[in-house]
């Protein structure tokens, strides 16, 4: 039996901050446990066995355990098991990973600990990883005392494998009960991930003996009333002292509580402010409530924002800085500043302090308390529609309780407030006022009741007040993960002062956090946001729906009625007040237009000329309603020329109003000299009651000239067939295996077999630093796809948010876990053209200020990675926008090029735009992209590649091919950059998603396509998703997948007489498996696509 003894006798190590505790060697035999029934009990001791440990099957995920320097999650049997291991017992068990200490594990605080019981421990444990021999697990309890240094006890030791879960066994008994108990499990060598499973620490205890309990929610602020002066606090670079009624209150102003309160004066910077260390009186994994009592006084006008903040000096020596709470204060009254924190893991300092007024106005504190929450499982609130939500107090029932303002005010109404608004649930709804910023609104901070990896729903009525207009209003998620902070947009809609409109979204949180606030904003500063309540929940699983029938459709046939005018105007209508008539077309004009064979047949000459237009949308029209199948892309063709009325050239569109909505058809910019061809494409989803197709465009006053509209249903199918066949001829080769050796001379007749491991032709996705944490979704990337892209983490905003702040850290991280897994890498992008996504810093710049900003970011970009990124997106987007040119002169984005390749010569250098590759853009067609390349080659930039986005809508495979011909006659390889496509039925996504894959993998000039994300959450569009919330592939996902199979060859046979085997093959890697006399022989071989026949030698 272990010796009783008081716990500051225990065996003592050093703080596990400072890394030099050696964990002594595994016992490989634990003590047996005590023989049951032998202890001996008078008569009046009642002995109880109890389990005291919460959550020890990890039913409830990771709630109230928290991971020791590493990460941890629960591993299910719905979301897969960590590497097939199943439960020892129950559907789940913990898996701690990313452990670089052999002390990194899992830990929980233990309360309702008894002096002078006997504690039995047991837990089921296995390890995992890159290892032979088994290693030693053990659990150990961490005892801290106020004023006495850590000491740790070894309670249980055990040899764990990775074949079988191993019973790890101990127990433990304390005379006195220190101020703070930890248990923990620790111990594999670093790399190696911990699972554990079943943990129990039962209770043996006799009635005479007495208990302490450790916790409560005692304020851990020193001083906080400030009864004491100063003591404990620090003013930050200025001034402080205490106003009390007996040294004179400033300028009359009375104490909000007691009889003193803090003055810090003399500040030069906004952030100086009263500060206090609160190292030693915090821990991980527990939720702090603050709160404080502030003011302002001095020459200050109106309101000034006072934040609460922490700063976070970590072990490595970084510094960071977590804002805790904010609130407007005045000169006239005390203010509540309010908020909470939660730190996932112990950094080397915390201090918190009180910030925020501009300089030179005085901040005053009265009442500061930090307690601990306490551990309470969130109360289910039904919304009206009887949807559980984990908002407290959704609808405003109870006042304003959990609610605060984000930088503002914030007040509950009933139905006489704004002018009679009424809300739309319940009895009340709240208002956000005094807003001076777009971030401004109110807020609710969720820490505790959300998890990672979770699908989210929201769903919340707004609408705005002071304002005619319509605005925007997001739902937004401040989400502080361990050394960053990042704002998630969930949501937004545009909202009116008139109706009330539903804010709906979903979201996902990646990576470990320690604090997550949902707020609504986005108005402009000086418009109220009413909300009408707020739910979130987990996101409700819908059935997919199925793959819709599409029969009867004659694929090919115009279904517009008179296309060649040969009745005249019949079937046509005029739109509007315009005036139709039927002209002829002279024969010079259609000679250029009657070379494509494909033209004559519907090309007559005849034309309608629409006159008198007094308004943009006027122009010749078809009611098509009962022509149109659901579920069915449609081509769009016609000629068109401008008319008399104007000059230069103008937008020409071909639209359908269906209902109440407009669809673009196709778009073309058309002058009066020749015809211009519109070509474009449209599906629809839903039954509608009306649908109109029409020609508009041009301002009024300016006529139009149409000529062969044609409207016809596409088969993708005989399309699918012909590409295909080109494929084999495109991304295909002849390939002789020659072998040769000690065994050639025998190996006629065998047998191999050919397997191709990847394809050449580069398949890639955008991911970001923190979705990267999901272990699902690095999985799924890993395998899937070998080139990536960082969706914003390079981007300049990113980089140097602020001027003169550069941050690498995300990057750099994302480069290394590409490094890693061997994935070459797009960067993207260096600059972007597009104004509104210059940040606001950088648009102040002009001239020669901005020149040495244009400068400096290639310079610290390019230097730093050289070498590292295989392309670089140079000036992204210059086909709609011209920010730098504007700014800079016509030569910036050649001088961008050149100077990028002066410092990395070995990226290929792309230009990046969207809408080139439909025709729905008269801004990014094809010629003007060839336009724009041809004349920055002219300068001399070093134009090496195309890039083509993608963000397309119900593609049509002709209308991208003829695209991707014109780009190609630049001689310049052509990526597809950001592809997604958005579809709500998955199967009709799939089918989308296919004509885009199966038309790039066709073209010889396009050698890679990059998908603009993957996981649903994580997309640039709704409903483009390959693989659902919860890690199903859907069947997009399946779509993906079974084209990539598709596109790798694989083959067996016998090597004939003359010792080879011919196969044709599509590019890239492969293996062969020989059966020779001596044995099977495998040899791996690449085919490239630089001859028609590849003879491949190979020594078995």
């Amino acid at each position: 039996m272990m010796r009783r003894c008081g716990w500051l006798s225990l065996l003592c190590r050093p703080r596990r901050g400072a890394r030099a505790a050696v964990l002594p060697p595994p016992n490989p035999d634990p003590p047996p446990p005590e023989p049951k029934g032998e202890e001996n009990h008078s008569a009046s001791d009642k002995v109880i066995m109890e389990n005291i440990l919460p959550n020890g099957d990890f039913s409830e995920d990771l709630c109230l355990w928290h991971s020791n320097g590493c990460h941890a999650f629960v591993a299910v049997e719905g979301s897969g098991y960590h590497n097939g291991i199943k439960p020892h017992s129950g559907s789940k068990y913990a898996v701690v990973t990313h452990r670089t200490q052999t002390w990194q594990g899992l830990e929980q605080v233990l309360e309702n600990i008894s002096a002078g019981t006997k504690y039995i421990v047991t837990a089921y444990v296995r390890v995992h990883g890159e290892f032979h021999e088994p290693v030693g697990v053990q659990a150990t309890l961490k005892l801290e005392g106020e004023g006495s240094p850590t000491n740790y006890h070894s309670v249980a030791r055990i040899l764990a494998s990775q074949e079988c879960w191993e019973k790890l066994e101990g127990s433990f008994e304390l005379t006195t009960i220190p101020s703070r108990l930890v248990f923990y499990l620790e111990g594999p060598p670093a790399g190696v991930d911990l699972l554990i499973d079943s943990v129990t620490i039962s209770c043996k205890k006799a009635e005479s003996k007495t208990s302490s309990l450790i916790g409560g929610t005692a304020n851990i602020i020193l001083n906080c009333d400030f009864s004491e002066g100063l003591h404990s606090w620090h003013p930050i670079c200025c001034h402080a002292y205490v106003a009390s009624q007996w040294s004179g209150f400033l300028d009359g102003i009375r104490g909000d509580s007691g009889e003193n309160y803090a003055v810090v004066s003399k500040r030069t910077e906004p952030w100086q402010g009263l500060e206090q260390d609160i190292t030693d009186r915090v821990s991980a994994g527990t939720v702090y409530a603050v709160s404080a009592r502030v003011r302002v006084d001095g020459n200050i006008h109106g309101k000034a924002e006072v934040k609460a903040t922490l700063r976070l000096q970590n072990p490595d020596g970084s510094t960071h800085y977590n804002p805790i709470g904010r609130v407007l204060a005045s000169k006239e009254k005390w203010e509540k500043l309010e908020g909470s924190f939660s730190l996932t893991n112990m950094p080397k300092c915390v201090v918190f302090y009180i910030e925020g007024p501009p300089a030179g106005a005085d901040l005053i504190i009265d009442s500061v308390t930090i307690a601990r929450s306490e551990h309470k499982q969130p109360k289910e609130v039904k919304s009206p529609s009887g949807i559980e939500t984990i908002i407290k107090n959704p609808q405003f029932e109870e006042g304003l309780s959990n609610w605060s303002g984000r930088g503002c005010n914030i007040s509950r109404h009933e139905f006489t407030a704004y002018g009679n608004v009424k809300p739309v649930n319940g009895s009340y709804f709240a208002s956000a006022t005094g807003r001076v910023h777009s971030w401004n609104g109110i807020q609710q901070d969720i820490t505790g009741r959300v998890q990672r990896k979770v699908s989210y729903e929201i769903s919340s009525p707004v609408r705005i007040f002071g304002s005619a207009n319509e605005t925007e209003v997001r739902a937004t998620l401040w989400v502080q993960e361990y050394g960053r902070e990042q704002y998630l947009c969930i949501s937004k809609n545009q909202a009116s002062d008139k109706r009330w409109t539903d804010l709906k979204g979903k979201f996902i949180l990646h990576a470990p956090f320690s604090k997550v606030v949902l707020f609504i904003e986005g108005p402009p500063a000086g418009i109220d946001i009413l909300v009408d309540g707020l739910v979130l929940s987990p996101a409700r699983k819908l059935h997919a729906a199925p793959c819709p029938k599409i029969e009867n459709v004659l694929y090919g046939a115009n279904i517009m009625q008179n296309s060649a005018c040969s009745r005249g105007l019949a079937g046509w209508s005029p739109m509007g007040s315009c005036r139709l008539s039927i002209h002829t077309e002279s024969p010079h004009m259609l000679s250029s237009i009657l070379k494509d064979p494909s033209n004559q047949k519907h090309i007559s000459g005849r034309y309608i000329l629409a006159t008198n237009r007094t308004d943009v949308w006027m122009g010749p029209s078809q009611v098509i309603t009962d022509k149109l199948k659901l579920h069915t892309t449609y081509r769009v063709s016609a000629w068109v020329r401008a008319g008399s009325g104007g000059h230069g050239r103008h937008h020409v569109n071909v639209c359908l109003g269906v209902d109440d909505q407009w669809v673009n058809g196709g778009q073309i910019e058309a002058d009066g000299d020749q015809w211009y061809e519109i070509k474009g494409a449209f599906k629809l989803e839903k039954k509608p009651s009306k649908v109109i197709a029409y020609v508009q465009g041009p301002p009024p006053g300016v006529d139009i000239r149409v000529m062969g509209l044609q409207i016809y249903p596409v088969d993708r199918k005989a399309r699918f067939e012909y590409l295909k066949d080109k494929s084999d001829k495109v991304r295909k080769r002849d390939i002789v295996l020659k072998f040769e050796g000690l065994d050639a001379a025998n190996v006629f007749g065998s047998a191999l077999r050919i397997q191709q491991t990847e394809n050449s032709f580069a398949f890639g996705s955008c991911i970001n630093r923190s979705n990267i944490e999901n272990e699902d979704l690095a999985d799924f990337f890993v395998k899937n796809f070998n080139w990536a892209v960082f969706e914003n983490e390079l981007k300049w905003y990113w980089t140097e948010a602020e001027q003169g702040k550069i941050n690498y850290k995300d990057s750099d991280e994302l480069l290394k876990f590409c490094q890693k897994h061997n994935k070459q890498v797009r960067g993207h992008c260096l600059f972007w053209e597009v104004e509104d996504s210059v940040q606001p810093w950088l648009r102040s710049l002009h001239g020669h200020h901005l020149m040495a900003a244009v400068q400096g970011r290639l310079q610290s970009l390019l230097s730093r990675y050289k070498g590292q990124f295989r392309h670089h997106d140079v000036n992204n987007e210059m086909l709609h926008g011209s920010f730098y040119q504007d700014r800079l002169g016509r030569d910036i984005r050649a001088h961008m090029f050149r100077e990028a390749h002066k410092l990395d010569p070995s990226a290929v250098l792309f230009v990046n735009d969207y809408n080139v590759e439909d025709g729905c853009d008269s801004k990014s067609t094809p010629e003007k992209f060839v336009e724009q390349i041809v004349d920055l080659q002219d300068r001399g930039a070093p134009v090496g590649g195309i890039g083509v986005q993608g963000h397309i809508s119900h593609p049509v495979g002709d209308i991208i091919c003829d695209s991707l011909d014109k780009l190609a006659i630049l001689g310049l390889p052509i990526w597809i950059t950001e592809l997604d496509v958005s579809a709500e039925n998955e199967h009709i996504r799939a089918d989308d998603l296919e004509v885009c894959l199966r038309e790039c993998f066709a073209h010889a000039a396009v050698e890679g396509v990059v998908l603009w994300g993957f996981w649903e959450t994580f997309m640039f569009r709704n409903h483009a998703h390959l693989v659902d919330a919860d890690g199903t592939i859907n069947e997009t996902g399946k779509r993906y997948l079974a084209l990539k199979q598709e596109w790798l060859t694989q083959t067996d046979g016998d090597i004939d007489h003359h010792g080879e085997f011919k196969f044709r093959g599509y590019h890239g890697s492969y293996t062969v498996e020989v059966a020779t006399p001596s044995g099977k022989v495998t040899r791996s071989f690449v085919v490239d696509k630089e001859n028609p026949v590849q003879v491949v030698t190979l020594n078995i």
